[in-house]
């Protein structure tokens, strides 16, 4: 396939924008020629690494004295939201506007950074995607550093406690081979899962999926840090060259041939001054709150839900309303919604509560109810930390009332009381990329098939209240081309910030296709190592050779 389909909003990042939501100015040529970076200054010795210039739809510089004629040239990470300060005064002047811009802003003093390390590739973000990208790479003998700014690896396995790999494999599915699966399976032998209700799936459980993280890096060798966060990208001519970080030891860079974004969010992508696409938070997909419980009476609950014979179809009002096929209708589902409207009709829960109800995944012997997925946040901007900060509090109140109205109208969970809460709220829609290939409904709903194909994934999409199961056997190439930005080399991205439209996106974001999506980047990177290639022009041959070495299926 060759064309793509319109992208929902692009955010040109290197200079259509930058001074007109600045200042206003009607001028677009004068614009340009003012907001053109100049050379980066070079350091009295040595080789200084320049960012591309900052975000100009959302941000402008820290560092440099404002003028109408001298606008800066900053390094991205040097950039401030200025959000409440976008629109112009009425006949306001773009002088007048830069100057009242400029007292929100201060200057940040240069300065020399200690090298952390070198590498091949350096992969940030260490989740389904970013384990999938390190030990692909590490297979095919890179030297890989995996970069966390949590405390474990696992993503949104273990800090959301999304436990479920491929909930989607129900009977008549074909499904994606590779590291994912190869995950789940080990997992499972050591100990760490328990069968999915409803069909052939492990629910891994979140605190052992750590060790089972740590037990995959350390088995490839790939070189991990935790606790640490990146905070820019280091470009030279046009070209990525590895990431600044922040962590207790300080600020510090990590020097790399190839750089792997898989962040969720493509921070690394954004960093570097790639273009993506972004929908508006009230149109986005929620956030949520998982919480898991003690003190189930399992055999209880399980009566309860036997007897409820509760289905897909039964997806149908509020928050999780789905558009189906059909087919999915019949098969049973674990979801909770009547329970929770009968709690707000008698008061036992708020009327005001808002996306409450969701699904279960597996309840232990011990009376372990986890992965309460109950807890549905629409409205948050994943990309603003004053936005995190309000789901993260508002989500916990939310899960209580969720619990609350478990033990009052679910038989089994009379007695539940928390158990914990996830480390972080789960965020399914944030950046994606612009990709050289933007994936589209017509690809994930009907079997596309790509020359550059480096994993496939089966017919499964799960947002923007659309429920598609692959129960028929058919799937879809994932093309190497969606991993690639526009605009800066030697840079892919992986998981769910792949370049795409918003009904892919509820294909690309699940975690077992963020597997695939990270193995075939961190093979690619590698690949185009050995060939003396940037990732821009990798052939695609060699790399789908590495790939069917390492077990993946790709055709």
């Amino acid at each position: 396939m060759s064309s793509n389909t319109p992208i929902e909003k692009v955010y040109d990042q290197r200079v259509d924008r930058m001074l007109q939501r600045m200042a206003g100015v009607q001028d677009q040529e004068a614009i340009r020629k003012r907001a053109l970076p100049s050379p980066s200054g070079a350091a009295d010795s040595g080789e200084t690494f320049s960012s591309q210039p900052p975000k100009p739809f959302k941000h402008v510089a820290v560092g440099t004295t404002l003028t109408a004629d001298t606008p800066p040239t900053m390094s991205a990470s040097a950039a401030v939201e200025v959000d409440i300060y976008d629109a112009p005064t009425p006949n306001e002047s773009a002088q007048n506007r830069i100057n009242r811009i400029s007292k929100h802003l201060i200057r940040e003093n240069p300065r020399d950074l200690p090298v952390l390390t070198e590498c091949d590739v350096c992969v940030v973000g260490g989740g389904p995607a970013g384990l999938a990208a390190a030990i692909g790479a590490r297979r095919a003998g890179a030297d890989v550093v995996l970069l966390e700014r949590f405390g474990c690896f696992g993503g949104c396995i273990t800090t959301v406690g999304m436990e479920t790999l491929a909930w989607y494999r129900y009977e008549g599915t074909t499904d994606s081979e590779g590291l994912g699966v190869e995950m789940e399976r080990l997992a499972a032998q050591m100990g760490g899962t328990i069968k999915w209700p409803y069909n052939d799936s492990e629910c891994l459980d979140a605190d052992f999926f750590k060790l089972v993280a740590d037990h995959l890096v350390q088995e490839a060798e790939v070189r991990p840090y935790l606790h640490i966060m990146c905070v820019d990208a280091l470009i030279r001519e046009g070209k990525i060259a590895g990431v600044v970080t922040e962590s207790k030891s300080g600020r510090q860079a990590v020097l790399a041939k190839r750089v792997i974004d898989c962040t969720g969010d493509a921070d690394i992508a954004n960093f570097a001054g790639a273009p993506y696409t972004m929908r508006p938070k009230d149109e986005a997909l929620g956030v949520s709150t998982v919480f898991n419980a003690a003190g189930v009476d399992k055999e209880t609950f399980i009566k309860y839900t036997e007897a409820q014979g509760t289905t897909y179809a039964a997806w149908s009002s509020g928050e999780w309303k789905q558009e189906t096929t059909g087919k999915e209708n019949h098969l049973r589902s674990p979801f909770l919604q009547t329970e929770f409207d009968e709690a707000q009709a008698d008061g036992t829960i708020p009327k005001d509560a808002k996306g409450l109800g969701g699904s279960w995944s597996a309840v232990s012997d011990a009376g372990e109810a986890t992965n309460l997925n109950m807890v549905y946040m629409k409205g948050i901007d994943a990309t603003k930390v004053e936005d995190l900060t309000h789901a993260e509090m508002e989500g916990r109140k939310q899960a209580m009332y969720a619990l609350t109205a478990l033990k009052s109208k679910v038989p089994g969970f009379e007695q539940a009381k928390l158990r914990n809460f996830g480390t972080t709220v789960g965020v399914r829609d944030t950046r994606k990329i612009v990709g050289r290939y933007n994936l589209t409904s017509e690809d994930v709903r009907n079997e596309a098939r790509f020359d550059d194909s480096i994993g496939i994934f089966p017919e499964f999409i799960d947002g923007y209240n659309i429920l598609i199961l692959p129960t028929t056997g058919r799937y879809f190439h994932v093309p190497y081309g969606c991993l690639v930005p526009i605009g800066v080399d030697n840079l892919l991205v992986a998981g769910r910030c792949v370049a795409g439209d918003k009904v892919s996106h509820a294909a690309a974001r699940n975690m077992m296709c963020c597997t695939v999506t990270g193995q075939g980047a961190g093979v690619a990177a590698a690949m185009s190592i050995k060939q003396g290639r940037s990732t821009g022009d990798v052939d695609i041959k060699g790399v789908q050779a590495e790939l069917e070495r390492q077990g993946v299926r790709y055709l």
